[in-house]
């Protein structure tokens, strides 16, 4: 058995993109994600990669679309309040069909908010990145070795969907410690990019990179082509985890950090007789609403923890139709749900399940 390491969750997302074969990162600093960008500033002129600390977020999402125009595996990372001045970049990435990898490690908001740990950019993430129609391959790990995991596989996805793919974690995730295994993981092969911006040796037409359509059928086409993709991808590519959900009565919902807490209230409920499990997106978008719905034929209600005020709970009702109470437990600003508040939350379930038998 391979040793394991002891890293930060940013370190192993860091060291996960390496081990993809990532050679260029575009970033600024920001709590509580920087130590991804210290370990990119260290590790990249060992490996002959690119790190740049650009003067702005924007100017890094925008460096993040040159070098992936160009063919190479290129990464970014950032918190909340710099995510969100990234979204221009996001939608020119989509409209342009250019993969990436990009990187938000949450923290409490609106506006400056806090440094502390959050869920809030659930809708950010998943419903409106940028302008236009278009959607991000969402990855939510709940671990330390999850953060490299995904890391790992998120260029995979990107390039083999021309698709950007955020990796959405919390503070907890970003600073926590763990043992990682990654002697697991080999550097990935060149992919052949024949679309990319790399130089023609005057053996082939000049290729063109745009988002720019001024024919407004041809936009269209374009976004229906696009959109065709996004059902392959929500086909082939939806991640979740289940957990005691077998017999269950009760379903809880979480994702992240939250899930760890989750399945600690869950084994306290189980030896109290109450009937609950677990259903863990790992894919945000595209949400596991499949499963979900199937869980709804069985089990009576539903609770949706999360580190927001209910974003994550509207796709869980989605999901299932809203055919099941969906009951939310939830804090914001930084503040983290206690297992005892969960399990508050399961009791008030099942008694709401025993009266409607």
């Amino acid at each position: 058995m391979a040793a394991k390491v002891l890293m930060k969750g940013n370190e192993a997302i860091a060291e996960g993109a390496l081990l993809a074969g990532c050679r260029h990162y575009f970033g600024y600093p920001i709590t509580p994600q920087s130590e991804i960008a210290a370990y990119m500033a260290k590790k990249m002129p060992k490996l002959n990669g690119t790190f740049l600390q650009a003067e702005s977020e924007v100017a890094a999402i925008n460096m993040v679309i040159g070098a992936s125009a160009a063919g190479v595996r290129v990464m970014t990372s950032s918190s909340s309040p710099g995510f969100a001045l990234k979204s221009e970049g996001l939608s020119y990435l989509a409209g342009c069909d250019l993969p990436a990898v990009v990187v938000n490690i949450q923290r409490g908001g609106p506006g400056l908010g806090g440094i502390q740990p959050s869920q809030a950019d659930y809708y950010h993430a998943t419903r409106s990145a940028g302008h236009g129609d278009f959607h991000m391959l969402v990855l939510a790990p709940n671990s330390v070795q999850e953060m490299l995991d995904l890391a790992f596989d998120a260029f995979d996805l990107a390039d083999e969907y021309r698709i950007t793919v955020a990796i959405l974690a919390d503070g907890t995730l970003g600073q926590m410690m763990e043992p990682v295994d990654t002697g697991a993981k080999t550097p990935r092969a060149h992919v052949d990019k024949p679309w990319a911006l790399s130089g023609t040796e005057e053996k082939r037409p000049a290729n063109l990179i745009s988002s720019l359509y001024l024919m407004p059928q041809e936009l269209e086409a374009t976004v229906f082509k696009r959109y065709e993709r996004y059902k392959t991808i929500e086909e082939k590519e939806t991640r979740f985890e289940e957990y005691l959900t077998d017999d269950a009565d009760i379903v809880v919902v979480a994702y992240g950090a939250t899930s760890r807490i989750a399945q600690n209230a869950i084994d306290s409920m189980r030896e109290e007789g109450i009937k609950v499990g677990l259903l863990r997106p790992i894919t945000l978008w595209p949400f596991p609403k499949k499963p979900l719905y199937e869980l709804a034929q069985k089990a009576r209600a539903f609770v949706a923890a999360e580190l927001s005020m209910g974003q994550m709970a509207d796709d869980v009702e989605f999901a299932i139709r809203c055919c099941k109470p969906v009951l939310k437990c939830y804090h914001t600003g930084g503040v983290i749900i206690t297992p005892e508040e969960l399990s508050h939350k399961i009791r008030e379930a099942a008694s709401m399940q025993s009266q409607n038998a």
